[in-house]
């Protein structure tokens, strides 16, 4: 069954410039333990969202299947992971309020609050919107292609219709799948 966490470990391997990244490093980067990572690994593989192979200098290439992913993120995404909404806080932008999104929403989005990972030194008074897993606000404040990719699936998992639809649009282009995949 798979957790929260290992759909973080997912779209970190999606964007990770290392191609093949050790469990130490990415549970650094991701702020999560070793085990935990190695964990969402065995998971996402089980589940058929990753491949492992061992490669040439003892590490064992993780591959993400894009396709898979893309399927999951869109279709299933918002009913095992769904969002939850609290009140007023400070905090970090993420959905429609966050890159790459904001700029299409930047007239709705000055109106109404923004949904905001709490984080108590963020900068922006927003609506909570709880993050996928506990450590995502960290982690995407190390990594800006990382924060992109989580602001989409937020965007998935409690946007309006408009606002999902250009997630998944966006996604599909970062993911490399193809249309037919959105459905």
């Amino acid at each position: 069954m798979l957790k929260a966490q290992d759909v973080l470990v997912l779209l970190k391997l999606v964007v990770s410039d290392d191609p093949e990244p050790s469990f130490n490093r990415l549970a650094v980067e991701l702020d999560m333990s070793p085990s935990e990572v190695h964990q969402a690994i065995q998971r996402a593989r089980h589940a058929g969202l990753l491949t492992t192979e061992p490669s040439k200098v003892g590490k064992h290439k993780k591959s993400v299947i894009h396709q898979a992913l893309l399927e999951f993120l869109v279709h299933g995404l918002k009913y095992v992971f769904p969002a939850e909404r609290g009140g007023v806080t400070r905090g970090m932008p993420t959905a429609h309020a966050a890159p790459p999104l904001v700029q299409k929403f930047a007239r709705a989005a000055s109106q109404d609050l923004p949904p905001v990972w709490p984080d108590p030194e963020g900068a922006v008074r927003g609506l909570e919107f709880t993050p996928l897993y506990r450590s995502a606000c960290v982690a995407a404040k190390r990594d800006a292609k990382l924060y992109q990719l989580l602001a989409l699936v937020d965007a998935i998992r409690g946007g309006r219709a408009r606002e999902r639809q250009l997630a998944q649009k966006e996604l599909v282009k970062r993911l490399g799948g193809e249309q037919a995949a959105v459905g």
